[in-house]
């Protein structure tokens, strides 16, 4: 059988994928600069490839078995392919792996295919509905051609050695030259680089990068109006999306049926960077929206592609990150948007222009006296860092300052750092709001002025530590002061109190009572892996707990983070809704929360329900009863 054209023929496809690869890069490359220096982002791809991305693919096992079948085989088959037929590597032992190679790839794309003959609702249709056929004649074709080579079979027709030569072709043109000219295996080549040059080094090897980055507030436009906006491995991302949907199954906005899907979003920047129309994508729809819609480099994103009830009805949960394989940020990229919308145009949804203009009067969302913060703590006669300088913890209370629900978490913190002793005090009036929310609604210039005046404040007293009741200040202390000077160590109320319970300065008298199931804040939980500390409380408390379904990094978002109740974009249903019905199913009698805005959120839902309270409630109850 003759085989001499093989060669030639992956020369071309390897000479087609160049030039594809080369406009795409061109293309990515329209964005803002962002530096990262090349050798690096090469050599990380590998180790970041085999751990980080398959760590996220193996939680389906039976398809990271065939992910890893499947490119694995196709991978090597390619490898020796180039070596046999471009570096005269004909021998029987090559052709006795190839014959191998092509064996595993093709039983990975046999899997693929009965994936694809009933897929589920979340993943694209279109043109990847094709892929397992290219897959397959390729591994077929290439697993023919190997084993008549390594047999020596050599009475080969010339209309077979044309249809295993046409289908190693057809499999190459799809596999290599797609990935740079825009097929479905693009998100291999634009993966892989993503992987490399990805703007959240960090996040890495195990590590954990989730805070916002600030913008220069003296650039000539604020956030992100067109495609280009973004920075240039941002569009790279967006590209490297595979249409998995593993994004779409957690959105707590797309189950409520509110406007957002958020790889329906991906798909419309790739859109609106490499421009022409969405009538190519065959996934799911933002919910109650149709339509095929246009973009391009040079337009407004929203003036064509996208309608700005889509970003608002994001709840910045990050279970879509979370979710992703592929690694993309979607939260960042929705953020982006937002602030050129409330920024530039002055567009911010619902009632969030009112708080805005209140943070921006009064340093709080609800247009309180700034002179009234420490309102709550009066009958508490609790130290002032004005007063003493120093103190071992500096409590931040946040809006629960002005919240009466809030407070009954403030008031048990307080009660349970005086059980143990603790040195303890609170800014007062001089504390202002964290500036979350503002940020999340994409007012980058209210946020930096109050995390600044924060910052300066802060950094006038001498403490350890900063405890506060609530993820979302937590957070922005934690991860995204130190931009503005302020470094410190925080932690959330539920992890101090566990170290008090640990180290015998609280004690707790273990007694059976009733199941419970815990809510997981994402903020504290998908934001700062604080999964441990809220159970470890439940369990030393005695108390039964019944997991949720989606518990843990997979916990379903309560609905209230992001600005969605300011915003409030309309839906089928209500996310907090939900969420109780997922607490219902564990059967519990109780819902622990560990953040004021969950609580506010699930106890918003109608009766019957289980009760919700806060840990920290639960735990001062709990030694009230054992003293």
């Amino acid at each position: 059988m003759s085989t001499t054209l093989i060669g030639p023929l992956l020369l071309l496809v390897i000479v087609l994928a160049a030039i594809g690869a080369g406009r795409r890069v061109k293309m990515w490359r329209q964005g803002k600069p962002d530096h990262v220096p090349f050798f690096t982002a090469i050599t990380a791809i590998l180790p970041r490839y085999l751990h980080d991305l398959h760590d996220v693919v193996a939680r389906d096992k039976k398809f990271a078995n065939t992910h890893v079948a499947t490119a694995g085989g196709f991978v090597a088959s390619m490898l020796v392919m180039l070596a046999v037929y471009l570096f005269g590597g004909d021998a029987p032992i090559t052709y006795g792996l190839l014959a191998v190679t092509f064996s595993v790839m093709s039983l990975g794309a046999y899997q693929v295919k009965k994936r694809r003959d009933n897929p589920p609702a979340n993943l694209s249709k279109g043109p990847w509905q094709r892929l397992p056929y290219s897959l397959l004649v390729f591994s077929i074709s290439g697993l023919c051609i190997s084993l008549i080579q390594l047999l020596g079979i050599v009475n080969i027709s010339i209309v077979v050695t044309f249809f295993l030569i046409g289908g190693v072709l057809l499999g190459l043109t799809e596999l290599i030259v797609g990935m740079g000219w825009g097929g479905p295996m693009k998100h291999a080549f634009a993966g892989a680089l993503h992987l490399g040059f990805h703007r959240r080094q960090d996040r890495f090897s195990g590590g954990r990068s989730t805070g916002l980055k600030p913008i220069d507030l003296n650039e000539s436009k604020l956030g992100v109006e067109m495609a280009t906006d973004f920075h240039w491995n941002q569009l790279l991302g967006f590209d490297a999306c595979v249409q998995c949907g593993r994004c779409e199954k957690v959105c707590p906005a797309f189950a409520a049926g509110q406007p957002l899907n958020p790889k329906k979003l991906i798909q419309d920047l790739v859109v609106g960077m490499a421009g022409g129309d969405t009538s190519g994508y065959a996934g799911s729809a933002y919910p109650g929206k149709e339509g095929t819609k246009c973009g391009g480099p040079d337009k407004p994103l929203f003036d064509s592609l996208l309608d700005a009830d889509t970003v608002w009805s994001c709840t910045t949960c990050r279970a879509c990150v979370e979710e992703c394989p592929m690694m993309i940020e979607h939260v960042d990229a929705i953020v982006d948007m937002r602030r050129h919308l409330t920024l530039a145009k002055g567009e911010t949804a619902g009632k969030g222009s009112d708080s805005l203009d209140n943070l921006i009067a009064t340093d709080n969302p609800n247009g309180f006296s700034p002179a009234n913060r420490a309102n709550w703590s009066i009958d508490l006669k609790l130290d002032a860092m004005s007063d003493v300088g120093r103190a071992d913890v500096l409590l931040w209370a946040g809006d629960g300052a002005f919240d009466l629900a809030y407070q009954r978490t403030l008031r048990a913190v307080v009660a349970l750092l005086r059980q143990a002793e603790v040195n303890f005090a609170i800014l007062g009036n001089e504390e202002l709001d964290s500036g979350d929310l503002a940020r999340r609604l994409g007012d980058e210039a209210t946020f930096q002025r109050l995390a600044s005046a924060n910052v300066k404040t802060l950094n006038k007293y001498s403490f350890d530590t900063i405890v506060t009741p609530d993820p979302h200040a937590f957070h922005v202390l934690k991860n995204e002061y130190g931009d503005f000077g302020g470094d410190y160590q925080v932690m959330h109320h539920t992890e101090f109190l566990a170290e008090l319970v640990k180290t015998n300065k609280l004690t707790v008298s273990e007694t059976k009572t009733q199941d419970v199931t815990y809510h997981d804040p994402c903020y504290l939980g998908r934001y700062n892996g604080g999964y441990d500390a809220p159970r470890y409380l439940l369990q030393a408390m005695g108390f039964t707990l019944n997991e949720m379904e989606r518990s843990g990094f997979r916990s379903r978002c309560c609905g209230g983070g992001g600005g969605a109740p300011i915003t409030d974009i309309p839906g089928e249903h209500r996310i907090a809704d939900m969420r109780m019905d997922d607490a219902r199913e564990t059967g519990a009698d109780l819902v622990a929360v560990a953040c004021p805005q969950c609580a506010v959120m699930l106890e918003g839902v109608v009766m019957p329900r289980p009760d919700v309270k806060d840990v920290a409630v639960m735990l001062l109850d709990r030694i009230e009863k054992a003293g």
